[in-house]
């Protein structure tokens, strides 16, 4: 495709307002988190979600967008350093967008996929320790990832593997890193789900979870790049698979527990938009209905063996909702990808559509090892992350600082004050 020289209005307005609309995702995810933890831990949650705009923002800057979108250095694994701090990102790309603005809207992915992690860990971890972890991780982790799934010459990109927009990248290796978290640091002394009394403000959560919701949309149709059929596609699909997710989770706890929850609800539309990710530029909106619905199925099951059968602590459900959201998204593309939607399902070199719009295996067959990758990658790093960190300190804060809470100890700073 010929490269244009000239900023094109129309779809650098819409990139500029799709990465706005995904940085708002990070303070609304932190909003989401903090409503659902008590009120001693409202301010380190907030603090925990956020810190990564200053840390993961100056990383991408400095190395991290080289490494994922520079030229390729090592069989599609990783990018060279040639764009080290933005060196190199003059000028404009195919569609008339100029390169330094998808530097910056490609940073909002990797600043919301540092802050899931920190939903698993909250009320018990060090900020210290959460700083250095996700700095390591979004490097090894994160940056290799989106080189090899979005990187012109990416290795899993090139084998005909589809992920549109960060179903992989973002949702399984943040939600599988996680749950590592979880493992290697523990359970909360005071453990208390947020679904028994343990969010200190539902209406705080739910604005918080709107908010995300509307980010969100320029997550997934800002994936298309430029403003097109294939980006309204992304949009319509995300919502309509989010109010499936939604009111499927409503219903499942109406028939099991015949009590209803905003917060059960709000897992459901979380789980509705995971569950969409990957496939929005692939997939039909009758696709999206089933894709939705039975995400919030998978999640909904899956939490509650998390939490009640493995007595994993999973705080606010990050591996519960965006690894196995982002999991089930990943097989639902090689289920559902249609060239009617998006001519490259069906381009020459491709896998061809999914087993339930053509008969054909191929892609499923690829998004399943895709996905493999993505939890093995974001499992052995982040679980040899923590590890080499826990040798030179503690990963939990002290035991008396956990009991009086975060806020006052550790930020000097009360969230409601008399």
């Amino acid at each position: 495709m010929a490269f244009v020289d000239t900023i094109n209005p129309i779809d650098t307005s819409f990139l500029m307002l799709c990465s706005l609309l995904v940085l708002l995702m990070t303070p609304s995810l932190a909003m989401f988190y903090a409503g659902m933890v008590k009120s001693k831990n409202t301010l380190n949650t907030i603090m925990n979600c956020f810190i990564g705009f200053g840390v993961i923002s100056l990383q991408w800057i400095a190395i991290g967008y080289s490494l994922s979108f520079g030229t390729d250095s090592w069989f599609g694994v990783v990018g060279n350093l040639e764009h080290l701090f933005v060196a190199n990102t003059a000028g404009v790309n195919e569609h008339g967008i100029p390169n330094i603005l998808f530097v910056v809207f490609q940073m909002m992915f990797a600043l919301i996929a540092a802050a899931i992690i920190t939903g698993s860990l909250v009320g018990r971890i060090k900020l210290g320790v959460l700083v250095v972890f996700l700095l390591l991780w979004s490097t090894l982790v994160y940056d290799v990832l989106a080189h090899m799934i979005w990187s012109e010459n990416g290795f899993l990109l090139t084998r005909g593997g589809l992920d549109f927009a960060g179903g992989g990248v973002v949702h399984i290796s943040s939600g599988v890193a996680g749950l590592v978290g979880v493992l290697i640091v523990g359970a909360r002394k005071d453990n208390i789900p947020y679904t028994q009394g343990g969010a200190h403000s539902v209406p705080y959560a739910f604005l918080g979870a709107i908010l995300l919701f509307i980010g969100w949309l320029g997550f997934n149709s800002g994936s298309a790049g430029s403003v097109d059929s294939i980006a309204v596609n992304a949009f319509v699909v995300s919502i309509v698979s989010a109010a499936s997710g939604y009111l499927t989770w409503v219903l499942l706890e109406w028939v099991i527990h015949r009590r209803p929850t905003i917060l059960g609800s709000l897992s459901g539309l979380v789980a509705g938009l995971v569950s969409i990710t990957p496939g929005c530029g692939f997939i039909g909106v009758g696709s999206s209905v089933l894709i939705g619905a039975i995400g919030a199925c998978i999640c909904y099951f899956g939490l509650s063996f998390i939490k009640d059968k493995l007595k994993l602590d999973d705080s606010l459900d990050a591996f519960s909702l965006h690894g196995i959201g982002g999991i089930w998204g990943g097989i639902a593309t090689g289920l559902f990808a249609s060239g009617a939607v998006n001519p490259v399902v069906v381009a020459e070199g491709a896998l061809g559509e999914g087993l339930f719009i053509s008969g054909e295996y191929e892609l499923l067959l690829e998004q399943l090892y895709a996905i493999v990758i993505c939890v093995v990658l974001s499992a052995s790093i982040s679980y040899a992350i923590f590890k080499t960190i826990a040798l030179f300190t503690d990963l939990r804060v002290d035991e008396e600082v956990e009991r009086e809470g975060l806020d006052s100890k550790l930020h000097g700073e009360n969230a409601y004050n008399p």
